[in-house]
Order: C-alpha cells, then sequence, then structure tokens
C-alpha cells in the first residue's frame, strides 16, 4: 500500500484574514476561490477551507491508491470515522479519520 504525505488542509473561520497571512508566508496561492485557496510549497499542498471546523484544526492528508481499502484497514485496526468518503474533485477523494485519541487521519486517493 504505497502512501505518501503531500498536503495539509488548515481549516479556516475568517478565510480574507487567514489568506493575508498565509499569503505573506508562502507567496501568492495557486488556487484562490472562496471555498478553497491553494499554495504550493516545494510540492507540497497547504490549503484553507473556509468550509471546515475551525476548532478540528488541521488535517494531514495521506495520498492512497484504494482509498476504501485503507479506510476499511484503519477502521478495523479501531480508528473511528469523522467524515464518509466525499468527491472533493473529478477522481479525486477524501475522508478523515480519527485515531483513539481524536486525532484527525486524513485520506485522498480515487
Amino acid at each position: 500500500m504505497p502512501t505518501s504525505i503531500r498536503s495539509v488542509v488548515v481549516p479556516v473561520s475568517d478565510l480574507e484574514a487567514a489568506k493575508a497571512i498565509y499569503t505573506a508566508l508562502l507567496g501568492t496561492p495557486h488556487t484562490d476561490e472562496p471555498y478553497y485557496v491553494g499554495y504550493n510549497v516545494d510540492g507540497f499542498e497547504v490549503a484553507l477551507n473556509p468550509q471546515g471546523p475551525a476548532a478540528d484544526g488541521p488535517v494531514v492528508y495521506t495520498d492512497v491508491d484504494d482509498l476504501d481499502g485503507v479506510r476499511a484497514t484503519l477502521l478495523g485496526a479501531g480508528a473511528t470515522e469523522r467524515t464518509a468518503p466525499m468527491e472533493v474533485a473529478p477522481g479525486a477523494r477524501v475522508c478523515v479519520l480519527e485515531d483513539t485519541d481524536g486525532n484527525a487521519v486524513g485520506l485522498r486517493g480515487e
């Protein structure tokens, strides 16, 4: 099961305020939409999400080949589901699980 960590999604309550800070730090975003602002940092995606609960904190996403299979394996190992798999772009789905301490485990794949 090849995996790689290539992105972190930061939930924000005020997108414009957060965008000012992250743009000052990371430069001009490659995607600047009301629902998502994305920065490429040496091939690593840093994204701002105004639709996620800020209290949940950032989610690091691991890219996996088989999202459903990896999800089932982690649930079988004791993880619990925070958000069910959902399509975020054509051919790309994400879900968020939690470890036994409530820490987010993000999965991104097909």
